[in-house]
């Protein structure tokens, strides 16, 4: 079943602000198997010109869509997550996030389209500071397979 058209444009605020800490940081980079000393060492990432730590580029994928749970889940959507793959994902930066940073995510349902007998929904992240700085969007596609069939 087609998904409702009706829910592109609707925007989700995240609950909380994300702490971005070093340790996270951190463990991210190493998770992913990143071994930048700039993303594990305030030195080296100092010395390269950045005030702390900075972060991997896809690290926003962490809570970048903690946003849209809501949406996705809801029924009235009409996803079926047990023919969901990961379609793709993008960054766009306007500076690295860094350890210090609080951030809010504001996840908007940007499009819905069928491509053959899929649907893809992609869903852009706006992340900011809690001060309202601009930090990255993010776009991430996912597919759900069969269902404009």
């Amino acid at each position: 079943m087609p998904l409702n058209r009706d829910f592109v444009g609707r925007t989700y605020q995240a609950s909380a602000p994300y702490e971005v800490s070093r340790v996270k940081i951190s463990e991210f980079a190493t998770a992913i198997g990143d071994d930048n000393p700039i993303y594990h060492d305030r030195q080296a990432a100092v010395a390269a010109g950045h005030p702390d730590v900075v972060a991997p580029p896809t690290f926003p994928i962490v809570f970048s869509l903690l946003g849209t749970g809501d949406a996705l889940t809801d029924p009235e959507l009409g996803l079926d997550f047990s023919m969901v793959v990961h379609g793709e994902q993008r960054f766009e930066y306007e500076r690295p996030i860094q350890a210090g940073d609080e951030l809010v995510c504001a996840s908007t349902i940007a499009e819905i389209r069928s491509v053959g007998r899929n649907e893809f929904l992609t869903v852009r992240s706006d992340v900011h500071t809690t001060s309202g700085e601009l930090v990255c969007r993010t776009f991430n596609i996912i597919v759900e397979r069969g269902g404009a069939a």
